[in-house]
Formats: structure tokens, C-alpha cells, sequence
């Protein structure tokens, strides 16, 4: 049975045209075609598709026809040449255009024009919890929702072909790092820090790596869509910490790179493993949404914290325990001194909603069932 993705990307095309960026394997492909009936479609991993636009960027122009109204390029950064075409027609014509890529990198810093407003950008997530019916939280800690993973009998071999193409194909080939080892024992290495603030020297000392270069790796990862930086909340400005938090996109992917098989209940890797999960849904909602309020968290140096505080009036701490109480609601409780918030929510693995104080407690899938209905 076809699986149905909550981002509307027909809406968006009828618009204006559109950037969709998506790590690889998350469907991009899959879902224009599936969504949108494209008159010309041009995929620059067919060899000679590349080497006919890459010769003479002008084909895209001169092969146009009357009638066509929606030309798809795909794997559009693997030709930032093209772009400059794209542009001129979208200024000149009525043709809409959908372009997927799984790096921002090399078309941000070439084509800002282009980006900042003639194409509207979207990002696509691997599946979320609305998207799958019947949800197997377990199975989503273990080894992630990548479509192609998740739909996999062999999730665990399939996860270290993707590791492995990301490497040799998103890294070596479009030549992002030039040290590819130094790149692999870093990644291993920020797997391990993953859902923690970061810090980039103690990093450097265990990929063996400089700080500078620890740096310029995590702004890959970003480029390449594997991950996405949380930025503190600055408040109270004398107390809130400084460095950001960084998330990969897919447990997955984490648990391959540092060869855990099996996210085990009880333990911190668990807990850890659940907030990822849970950022995933609340950055995949704000971005499906398109929703201006920024997702950030809270911590001071007191060690007081609140994983996601969405805008600055809605706090979201996160639990794995089946059972809250009072002694969970400590950050909420002391950011709500300082903050005028809306709404302050615990989402734990309790099986019923109940209420501590002015705490909402939520089960983990009631909440996703409210988020994505807009309910909160």
C-alpha cells in the first residue's frame, strides 16, 4: 500500500517553483513523481543526462516546448552550472520548476539569488510517525525511518550501504572533504556526541582531528542534510549556556556509524535515542508546516534544561520513563520563572494524558497525534 508523505508539495508547485532538499534516500524522487505530473524530467545520476546538460547547460532552454509547465531536475547540485539557466527561465517564462538535491552547499553559495526568493525551499524528512499508521517505536530507535531502511528485511546491512554511499558518493565524489579518512573517524566520533551540546575540541581529540577542521565538518554535515545544529535560548542571558546542540536526522544512521545494533530500555543511550526521535517530529512539523517559530532548547550551567522550547511560548521536555513525576518537571518548572509560556509539556512513555501542576503530561503518541493535527 503507497505510503502517503504529510508535506504538500503540489500546493507549493501551483505556487512557484521549488527547491526540495532531502537527505539522500528520503523519497524525493519518488514523491514528485508520485504527487506531481511533470512535462520534462532531467536526473543528473543518469551519466548521460549529466554529460549532455553538463557540455551545454543552454539544452535545458532550447529543448523547452510550448506546452511544457513543470520541468523536474533532480540531483541538482551536482551541476550548479544549470542553475543559472533555471533562473533566467523562471524570470522569463511561465514554466514552474521543482529541483531536488541533497546538498545546500554548493548552490547557497553560488545561486543566493535564486534561493533567497524565486524558488521556494522545502526539506524533506525520512517517514514520520503520521505517515506509517501503526508505529513500532522500538524498531524507529533501532534503525531509523528511512524509507528504504524501514521498509527493508535487511535493515541493519542496508544501513552500512548508506552510510557508505554518503561517503563515497555525497563526500568523496563531490570532493567536500579532502581528508576522507579524517572525515570517517569524525563522524563515528560525532555519532557518539549526538543529541549533546557540542564541544569541538573534546571532539577533535577523539577523531583526531583539529578543533578548526571538527568545525567546518559539522557545517558539512549540515550542508549534506545529516544533521541540524539547536540553538540555545538565551535566557536568562547571564545563566543560559552558549554552545548549540547538534541532532542527526535518523537514529539509524547513529546507531550504524558506532555499531550499536539495539537501543536497550533504561539506558541513557535510550533516552537519547527517544529526544532525536522526537526532534526529528517537531522539526519535520515546523518545517512541513512552515511554521516561522524557531525549535531551540534551554540549558544554564546549573544544569537545569528544557530539550525544545518552540518559539518563546511553548516548552517541551522529553522523558523516556513510563512514569513522570514531580522531579522530571524541574526544568519546565524553572524556566517558567523566567519565561511567559503558553503551554509547558512533558512527553514521556507514560500510557495515559494527565496533568502535574500546570504541566501537561503526554504520552509520546498522543503528543505526535496532537502535533500533527494541529492540536496543541
Amino acid at each position: 500500500m503507497p505510503l502517503t508523505r504529510a508535506i504538500d508539495l503540489k500546493s507549493d508547485v501551483d505556487r512557484r517553483s521549488v527547491v526540495l532538499f532531502g537527505p539522500r534516500r528520503t523519497g524525493k524522487s519518488h514523491l514528485i513523481q508520485s504527487t506531481l505530473g511533470a512535462d520534462r524530467t532531467y536526473d543528473l545520476l543518469h551519466a548521460d543526462v549529466f554529460a549532455r546538460l553538463s557540455r551545454r547547460p543552454s539544452l535545458i532552454r532550447e529543448e523547452l516546448q510550448p506546452s511544457d509547465r513543470l520541468i523536474v531536475v533532480d540531483e541538482v547540485q551536482k551541476l550548479p552550472s544549470l542553475m543559472d539557466e533555471i533562473h533566467s527561465l523562471i524570470e522569463s517564462t511561465n514554466v514552474r520548476f521543482v529541483l531536488a538535491g541533497s546538498s545546500a552547499r554548493k548552490l547557497r553559495r553560488s545561486h543566493t539569488g535564486l534561493m533567497a526568493g524565486r524558488a521556494r525551499q522545502r526539506r524533506l524528512f525520512p517517514f514520520i510517525s503520521r505517515e506509517l499508521g501503526p508505529f513500532d517505536l522500538q524498531r524507529a530507535l533501532n534503525t531509523g525511518l528511512l524509507p528504504p531502511i524501514w521498509l527493508s528485511d535487511e535493515p541493519w546491512q542496508d544501513l552500512g550501504d548508506y552510510v557508505g554511499e554518503y561517503l563515497t558518493e555525497e563526500i568523496r565524489a563531490e570532493a567536500l572533504a579532502r581528508n576522507i579518512e579524517a572525515f570517517s573517524r569524525f563522524l563515528q566520533t560525532a555519532a557518539l556526541a549526538n543529541s549533546l551540546q557540542l564541544n569541538f575540541e573534546s571532539i577533535a581529540s577523539d577523531a583526531g582531528v583539529p578543533a578548526r577542521t571538527v568545525r567546518e565538518y559539522f557545517a558539512l554535515l549540515e550542508d549534506t542534510l545529516v544533521g541540524y545544529t539547536l540553538e540555545p535560548l538565551d535566557m536568562p542571558p547571564r545563566k543560559a549556556v552558549s554552545h548549540a546542540k547538534f541532532y542527526f536526522f535518523d537514529n539509524g544512521v547513529v546507531n550504524r556509524l558506532i555499531g550499536r545494533r539495539e537501543v536497550v530500555e533504561g539506558t541513557d543511550d535510550f533516552g537519547r535515542a527517544f529526544e532525536t526521535f522526537l526532534c526529528h517530529e517537531l522539526l519535520a512539523w515546523r518545517a512541513y508546516r512552515q511554521e516561522d517559530d524557531p525549535v531551540r532548547f534551554w540549558r544554564t550551567h546549573n544544569g537545569d534544561e528544557v530539550d525544545f522550547v518552540i518559539g518563546d511560548h511553548t516548552a517541551v521536555e522529553v522523558k523516556a520513563t513510563t512514569f513522570a513525576t514531580e522531579k522530571h518537571l524541574k526544568g519546565l518548572s524553572r524556566l517558567g520563572g523566567h519565561l511567559t509560556l503558553r503551554r509547558k509539556i512533558l512527553v514521556s512513555r507514560d500510557p495515559t494524558r494527565r496533568r502535574i501542576g500546570d504541566v501537561d503530561v503526554w504520552p509520546w503518541f498522543q503528543f505526535l497525534q496532537a502535533l500533527w493535527a494541529d492540536a496543541l
